[in-house]
Formats: structure tokens, C-alpha cells, sequence
């Protein structure tokens, strides 16, 4: 590290915290004595963190593949939808509790835990998640041009072309991390407030689906893969809890705000989903028919008339372009070092958002194939991340630094893992129907 002029802790520790900010990147362990001298401002820093980072988690999960696979599912199975929200919710807690303590207490990133536990499985799981990732952001890509011609009625493929620049432009900015942090807890805040509104505007048949929640008329395994996949799966699995710990929080002693921050931000989710989940059913179950290219946008237009829908394309885009940034980070941050360069890093990001975008051009399908297929394949892939951190847990004490891991805990964990490993077999039979 380059030498510099002794400074004050708190101008020290908020230095540190904007260059973290700026590119994600690792922040070693201070001594006890300094981190005593800045407690201040460092309990602030470590809430900053891990609203960052939980709404990283929350916002990359609430992308256009979100809204679109709410939308489509909840016009094909109505009100049974419900069911498949709840145990999508149930197992995504289960999932990220394990997820969060796991990579927040070892402090180390899910690719390097397994190169620990097993040379090259770190690399292959890398490799699906880099791939996963890609096929995510394609969607995340092709949702920014859903919410530009919602918005201004401009082409889906030229939006996501110009949304894809954007999100380059920003992976420009020294500050970008900062900048996310901030527009990720905005945006999250605008679109519950959005989906509040137009679920109340739809009037929806609540007795309905709270019935349909616990008792439900029909159940489609691939719906809730697909709901599990969106949520929890590929790269947004990671997304949360990597950005935690390169912001430098981890540890024991941090158990109880990791563990906080991990449900809050799947809490956040679920309200999202189910007020998205009243809205559409309000609209379809008044005797709408939504036919268009875009259900979402219709359903809103609707509910909320034009205003609706210009409102709807707002939020899409900024939560699409989010995503795109989240995808991007998460899935680069697989193949490079904690403490590599940041240039480098950035210009691997830049490259990656580059490559998606041409992807979406190319390959030319209907944008809500694509972000429906995305939430299937990622579900796919969680079963394999996920069995080595609960290996981690529960056989490598040496790596959890000595940590007793919570039996319940790894309990749910192991029921959620061969809930997702079953999940996963069934998406295979039938993702060819996405296609069809």
C-alpha cells in the first residue's frame, strides 16, 4: 500500500469506507485498539454496510425477472399463486440465513471456501456462477428495455442497448459503490411504495389468496423453482453476502447483525412479491385479459391508468439497471481476487456488462422468455454453492475459526438444500415449456 499522511481515525475510517464503496473491495481486519478509538463512527460504517448490502441482495433479487416472472405466473395460476410465494419466502430464508453466517463468519468468498474444501471446486462453481450470472444480466438487460418503452415508448432492444452504456458509465465512477448503496435504498423504497399504492388501486380478492396460501387449488413445482431460482439462485445467492464482507464486515462477534440483515432482506423481497402478486391479481381477477407484450405494464395501466404505467417503466428501468450493476459486480467478483487491482476489476466488470449486451441484441427473443428462463437456470444452479457452505458449517470448524454452528440452523439448511437439489430435477423436465 502506498504511503500516506497520518490521519484522524474518523477521516481514516470514512476515506477507507468511500474507496471500499467505490469499487467493493476487500477491507482488511483492523487492530482492536484502532477499531476501539473509531467505534463511532465504525458502528456507523458497519450499518451503512449492511443496509449496502442487503439491499444489493434485495434489489438484485427485485429486478425485471421478478416482476416479470410475478406478473406471468400470477395471470397463469391466479390466486394458487399464493402458495408458491410462501414457500419461495420460507426457503429463501432458509437459504441466505446459511448463506450470510457462513461467508460473514469465515469471511471468506464462496468460490475461495470451496478451492479450501476441495481443489478447483471454488473454480467450477465460479464457472456456473459466472454463467448463471450472464444469463441473468441478459434478462436484467433486456428488463431495462422493457421499463425505457413502458416509460417512453422507445424500442426494448434500443433501451437496452442505451441502459447497458449507462450501467458502464457507472462502473466509471470512482464512487460507484456509493452510489449504489444510495440508489439501491431509494429505489427499494419507491417501488414497495409504487406496489402499495397499485395493489390498493386494484382491489384485490384478498380472502382469496390468503385460502390459496395454506390451501392452494393447484401446485406447479416449476412456478416455485423458478420463484427460488429468481430469489435465491446463481449470483444474487452471493450477491448480499459477498458485498458484506469486502466491506470489511464478518466475524463472530458479528453473528447477530449478519443474521439480521440476511432475513430483513428477504422480508423486503416477500412484501415486494406479494403486494406485485395483489396488484395483477386485483386486475385479472376484475375480468381483465392482459394480451400485450408487456403484462406488467398493462396490469398497472389498469389499475392506475397512464400514470400507472409511466410510473411502472420508471422503476422497472432504475430496478433492471441495478441489477445489471448487482449481476455484474457479483459475478466478476467469482473470478478475481479479493485484493487484486481495482482497475482491473472494474474493466472486467465494464467488459462483462459489454458482452451481456451484445448477447441480448444477438439472440433476439421475447424479453419475458428470456427473464423467465433466467430465474429456471439459476434454480438449477443453487444446489451446488449452497452444499458446499453447508459442508463448510458443518465439518469445518477450522475455516468457521472455531465457531459452533447452530444445529437448527444447519437443519434447515440441509431441508432447504434437498428442497432446492428436487426443485432443481424438476426444472430440467419441464424448461423446455419457457421455449414453447
Amino acid at each position: 500500500m502506498i504511503g500516506r499522511m497520518p490521519t484522524s481515525p474518523t477521516s481514516h475510517s470514512r476515506d477507507e469506507h468511500a474507496r471500499n464503496d467505490a469499487a467493493g473491495s476487500h477491507v482488511v481486519d483492523r487492530p482492536q485498539h484502532a477499531e476501539a478509538a473509531e467505534l463511532p463512527d465504525a458502528a456507523k460504517h458497519r450499518k451503512t454496510a449492511l443496509l449496502g448490502a442487503m439491499f444489493l441482495m434485495a434489489t438484485s433479487a427485485i429486478g425485471p425477472g421478478f416482476i416479470t416472472q410475478t406478473t406471468v405466473f400470477t395471470v397463469q395460476m391466479g390466486a394458487a399463486f399464493a402458495f408458491a410465494i410462501l414457500i419461495s419466502i420460507l426457503v429463501d430464508i432458509a437459504v441466505q440465513l446459511n448463506v450470510w453466517r457462513v461467508i460473514g463468519v469465515t469471511g471468506m468468498r464462496a468460490q475461495d471456501l470451496a478451492n479450501t474444501v476441495l481443489p478447483g471446486l471454488g473454480w467450477f462453481l465460479a464457472f456456473l456462477v459466472f454463467v448463471g450470472g450472464m444469463v441473468f444480466n441478459i434478462g436484467n438487460i433486456a428488463g431495462t428495455g422493457l421499463g425505457l418503452n413502458a416509460m417512453l415508448g422507445v424500442d426494448p432492444t434500443i433501451g437496452g442497448a442505451i441502459s447497458a452504456v449507462i450501467a458502464i458509465l457507472i462502473f466509471l465512477s470512482k464512487r460507484a459503490g456509493m452510489a449504489l448503496d444510495r440508489i439501491v435504498v431509494l429505489l427499494g423504497a419507491v417501488m414497495i411504495l409504487l406496489m402499495l399504492y397499485v395493489a390498493v388501486q386494484a382491489a384485490p380478492p384478498v380472502g382469496d389468496a390468503l385460502k390459496n396460501t395454506v390451501m392452494p387449488d393447484k401446485v406447479d413445482f416449476l412456478v416455485i423453482t423458478t420463484l427460488i431460482g429468481g430469489t435465491v439462485g446463481g449470483y444474487i445467492t452471493y450477491a448480499g453476502a459477498h458485498r458484506m464482507i469486502d466491506s470489511g464486515i464478518r466475524g463472530e462477534e458479528r453473528v447477530k447483525e449478519i443474521t439480521r440483515s440476511s432475513v430483513l432482506g428477504i422480508i423486503v423481497t416477500g412484501v415486494m412479491r406479494v403486494l406485485l402478486f395483489l396488484a395483477i391479481l386485483g386486475v385479472v381477477a376484475g375480468g381483465v385479459a392482459l394480451t400485450s407484450s408487456n403484462l406488467a405494464a398493462e396490469a398497472f395501466g389498469h389499475a392506475a391508468g397512464e400514470i400507472g404505467v409511466r410510473m411502472f417503466g420508471i422503476v422497472l428501468w432504475a430496478a433492471a439497471l441495478t441489477s445489471v450493476v448487482g449481476a455484474a459486480y457479483t459475478s466478476v467478483s467469482f473470478i478475481t481476487k479479493a485484493d487484486g487491482k481495482v482497475r482491473t476489476r472494474n474493466l472486467l466488470t465494464i467488459g462483462f456488462i459489454a458482452v451481456c449486451a451484445v448477447l441480448f441484441v444477438v439472440l433476439g427473443k421475447a424479453p419475458q422468455q428470456l427473464l423467465v428462463f433466467a430465474g429456471a437456470f439459476n434454480g438449477l444452479i443453487l444446489p451446488v454453492g449452497f452444499a458446499v457452505l453447508l459442508f463448510v458449517a458443518w465439518r469445518r470448524r477450522d475455516l468457521m475459526q472455531g465457531y459452533r454452528y447452530p444445529k437448527w440452523l444447519l437443519v434447515i439448511g440441509v431441508l432447504a438444500w434437498l428442497l432446492t437439489l428436487y426443485l432443481g430435477w424438476n426444472s430440467l423436465a419441464g424448461l423446455g415449456k419457457l421455449w414453447s
